[in-house]
């Protein structure tokens, strides 16, 4: 029999791959890093949440007419008879959290990240896959709209630090749940005359979720609906400060934008803005990331009137982003900085190996050995395919010098070094 991991879910490797680069956890780790460290400039916590959640919370706060909640969550039963649901997506687990040890309570206000998986079960694609890592970032308590910038400027710098220099900013309102259904009537209203000339999709979403109709990448469903009505004119007053304000505070901190008034998001909680990142420089596939304000969401999981706003970006998308832009990581060196060979009497020699490869990791030196008891050449290719700067040679003459033998792999130049100085040496030669 022969195994293989489900259909688009990957396995992330230790070794790149020719065809799939990006698949490389040194990468991975670079990427994770430095949005861990740019979270941390701007006051944010890291928040883990279980991979498995009651299915009613993703019911409730996405919304049953949603594609993820009607087509794509994995979901089953328990043996205690609780139906289950793999995390879809990051800012109701986050929720859930913090309602149930009662972090609004002790924090009023909470800036929250995280790095991890969630799944949801589409037609996967390069880019879109059913076990994607999601890096995201919540912020409950403040409404704001200084806030939203900061969120929206926390996800520009996470790419423009990786190197995505192009970019270009999107924001809308969606205004709120009271506001929204004179817009969703209009918005049925003006689609009904041609409603059986719309896509499939466009027709379902027309009764369930209409405003999803102007999420579409359907090039006739654009074409029809080139004139909607426009969500920012039926926007209540509070929401249209709102948005007035945080064009300001956009324009005063000098980050370029523009209105886009068929963004939305496709989840049910989303209130006010709402905001994406494109790719300049990417073709069709160009969304980097986005976001937006949830107001309601708090609430609706059975907690008090909370404000909050957040992002998610894809990791997987991220990395390909980064390749398809011909931008290269400065990621972490794995090679050892030294290998050690051994030759002779291996009862002799092995055990002052052993101690010798335990004291230079243990001084924080990376160090490695051949634990198949070969032949020095195959021990010294060994050393080659991991890339080590340094091959020290222990045999039995060396023992009885007690030095140990330093051989630089870029000049081939070979000395002998007291054994009690080897790990002074590799410190003052380490990079």
């Amino acid at each position: 029999m022969r195994f293989a991991a489900p259909p688009y879910m990957n396995d992330v490797l230790p070794y790149p791959l020719a065809k799939d680069g990006w698949l490389h956890t040194a990468r991975w780790r670079y990427v994770e890093g430095l949005f861990r460290d740019i979270c941390r400039r701007y006051g944010y916590r890291e928040i883990r949440t279980p991979i498995l959640e009651q299915t009613e919370l993703f019911a409730r706060s996405i919304g049953e007419a949603t594609d993820i909640v009607s087509k794509e969550m994995f979901t089953f039963t328990d043996r205690g008879e609780r139906s289950l649901t793999m995390k879809p997506e990051g800012t109701a687990p986050a929720v859930r959290a913090c309602l149930e040890h009662k972090l609004f309570a002790a924090h009023p206000m909470l800036k929250l990240y995280y790095v991890g998986q969630n799944f949801r079960y589409e037609r996967g694609q390069k880019g879109r896959y059913r076990q994607h890592q999601q890096l995201g970032v919540e912020v409950f308590g403040a409404s704001d709209a200084a806030i939203d910038a900061e969120v929206i400027l926390l996800a520009m710098e996470f790419y423009r630090a990786l190197g995505v220099e192009d970019q270009e900013l999107h924001i809308n309102s969606v205004g709120t749940a009271a506001s929204r259904p004179a817009y969703r009537e209009a918005l049925r209203d003006f689609v009904r005359p041609f409603l059986a000339e719309m896509s499939v999709e466009g027709q379902t979403r027309f009764e369930a979720n209409p405003l999803r109709m102007l999420d579409t990448k359907d090039e006739s469903d654009l074409r029809l609906l080139a004139d909607a009505p426009r969500l920012v004119d039926f926007l209540d007053e509070d929401s249209r400060v709102h948005f007035e304000t945080l064009q300001a505070y956009l324009t005063a901190a000098g980050v370029p934008y523009t209105l886009d008034h068929r963004l939305v998001r496709g989840f049910d909680y989303y209130s006010k803005t709402c905001f994406e990142i494109i790719g300049t420089k990417l073709g069709s596939q160009n969304a980097l990331g986005g976001g937006g304000r949830y107001d309601g969401l708090v609430e609706e999981c059975g907690g008090p009137s909370t404000p909050g706003i957040g992002f998610g970006l894809g990791m997987e998308r991220c990395l390909l982003v980064l390749d398809a832009l011909g931008i290269v990581l400065s990621v972490e060196d794995e090679r050892p900085l030294a290998f050690l060979v051994t030759l002779g009497d291996e009862a002799k020699v092995r055990p002052a190996a052993v101690k010798l490869l335990a004291d230079l990791r243990a001084a924080g030196l990376a160090a490695d050995m051949d634990y198949r008891s070969r032949k020095f050449g195959q021990q010294a290719k060994r050393a080659d395919e991991l890339g080590a700067r340094y091959l020290l040679v222990l045999g039995d003459g060396e023992l009885e010098r007690g030095v140990v033998g330093l051989r630089d792999q870029n000049t081939k130049e070979q000395s002998d070094v007291p054994l009690p100085e080897i790990i002074a040496r590799l410190q003052e030669l380490a990079p």
